[in-house]
């Protein structure tokens, strides 16, 4: 599967857009739309140069699909386009390998209609141990897109 526009439009709503580098709530040097590294790997520092608008939107294209690839490779079960569009958003933000090895993919990958799912969701709410208002605003948008008819 890959991403939508309404899928693009979910993870930008959340990440926002800084052009010059900043730390997010986890003290990770972030850039663009959440951005903590570029298309080659290499990892935003705090003493990079600010970007523009146009390359910001380039750069989160780009490594959202990655992060689409991985989501997709991921999910054994059979699911809809705002589904994926939700784990794409939270695979966004927590990164591929904690989704990879979180309980939401494998109850997702058992049952995607299992309504626990929602909680498992809610469980990613912290960054540093401290709960952030963001994240449970997040959550509850992929979860409540997860859900959507």
């Amino acid at each position: 599967m890959k991403l939508n526009n309404e899928g693009y439009k979910q993870i930008t709503k959340h990440e926002g857009l800084v052009l010059k580098p900043y730390l997010c709530p986890a003290k990770v040097p972030t850039i663009g739309f959440g951005n903590t590294y570029y298309e080659d790997g290499t990892r935003v520092t705090m003493l990079d140069k600010a970007i523009t608008k146009e390359r910001a939107f380039e750069m989160f294209k780009e490594i959202a699909d990655r992060f689409a690839k991985a989501v997709s490779q991921s999910v054994t079960s059979s699911i809809t386009q705002n589904q994926f569009n939700a784990l794409v958003s939270f695979a966004y933000n927590v990164g591929v390998a904690n989704f990879k090895k979180s309980t939401l993919l494998k109850l997702i990958n058992a049952n995607p209609n299992d309504p626990k799912i929602k909680n498992e969701f809610m469980k990613w709410t912290k960054a540093n141990g401290v709960v952030l208002n963001g994240l449970i605003k997040r959550r509850n948008d992929e979860s409540n897109t997860y859900f959507a008819l």
